[in-house]
């Protein structure tokens, strides 16, 4: 499992880990590890032995105690997913986030609740996330509501669930909190695919969820912009702007090799059959000729990448007892079940 960098720290911000052992030249975007720790804590609780869990992650005893040390992403993933099973609560990201402390975000957070509207507090979510997590980037727009995309940069999104639904809450517990009023969004989309469980969290939303959408995203009206927040401080939040700019200051770019951004490309096309280069190279805002060039370049190849990508769900799908092996084939993009067998 690859590591993330070690950097030097200032205010709560550039936490870090240790340089990560990549291809590329990249580095494996790292997170504060707010969710690991509180799912370290869960099962402390429950009497569960932490570190086979952590070993199966990449991780180590001493890394999550330590508040100065920031861990990569994938293996926060992959913790997150271990402990779920090992729990056997596959809400487990949701529930994390509905019941922490938000101000466990640190910087990030003051500088959003201190902001003078939710539209404010937002912006400065999309600018400074990475300072929380580098692998998850925030896209805020408006058009006839306001939509708070999220997609992934540097890791795979087809292996996780629990992460997201801990990021999602996350921020709709934010925008509750923040300015002192019960607001559900309109709709809430996940790439993953629904659970018997799922419910409890629409429930919580108070709005439908559409499971296996194309993008993650949380849909607001559009009023939700100008909404002042009850702790809007802004000789406060100028200083906590010096500060994240700072955080940035310390921070590359963390957007992932081209295979993990093809990868993540591929997994919602598949189930439609529009996993095709060219379309691939279209929802990358390149050229198939470009792209086919950079994959040469990388000595990759377009088919193996598909190929070892619909391996990798296939095995993760199966693992799902309450998938029948009709809709794992579909969700592969096979067009009967024993094409899916053949493969």
């Amino acid at each position: 499992m690859r590591r993330a960098r070690r950097r030097r720290a200032i205010p709560e911000a550039s936490k870090t880990g240790r340089r990560a052992k990549v291809t590329h030249l990249d580095l494996q975007p790292d997170a504060l590890g707010v969710a690991t720790g509180l799912a370290a804590a869960r099962l402390r609780e429950a009497g569960i032995v932490l570190k086979p869990l952590l070993k199966g992650a990449g991780l180590s005893a001493s890394q999550i105690n330590r508040k100065d040390v920031r861990i990569g992403v994938t293996s926060q993933i992959r913790f997150l997913e271990l402990a779920a099973k090992a729990l056997n609560d596959p809400l487990l990201g949701f529930g994390l986030m509905r019941d922490a402390d938000l101000r466990l975000a640190g910087l990030l957070y003051y500088v959003a609740a201190s902001s003078e509207t939710l539209g404010d507090a937002l912006d400065r979510a999309e600018r400074y996330s990475s300072i929380v997590n580098a692998g998850v980037v925030l896209k805020c727009f408006e058009a006839r509501n306001l939509t708070i995309a999220l997609r992934y940069a540097g890791v795979a999104r087809h292996s996780d669930r629990q992460q997201m639904e801990c990021v999602v809450t996350a921020i709709i517990r934010f925008c509750r909190d923040s300015t002192g009023r019960r607001l559900n969004p309109i709709a809430v989309h996940f790439v993953h695919r629904r659970l018997p469980q799922s419910s409890e969290i629409e429930k919580f939303f108070g709005c439908r969820i559409e499971f296996a959408a194309n993008t993650d995203r949380i849909i607001f009206d559009k009023k939700a912009k100008q909404l002042r927040l009850a702790a809007a401080d802004p000789y406060l939040n100028e200083m906590l702007l010096y500060y994240c700019e700072q955080a940035l200051a310390y921070r590359r770019s963390t957007e992932g090799p081209l295979q993990i951004a093809i990868e993540n490309a591929i997994a919602p096309l598949l189930p439609h059959g529009k996993a095709r280069l060219g379309a691939i190279a279209q929802t990358l805002g390149v050229s198939r000729r470009t792209l086919a060039r950079r994959l040469a370049a990388e000595g990759l190849s377009f088919g193996e990448i598909l190929s070892q990508l619909r391996s990798d769900l296939a095995t993760h799908y199966l693992s799902d007892p309450n998938l029948p092996i009709s809709e794992i084939a579909w969700l592969l993009g096979y067009k009967a079940v024993s094409a899916f067998s053949h493969a």
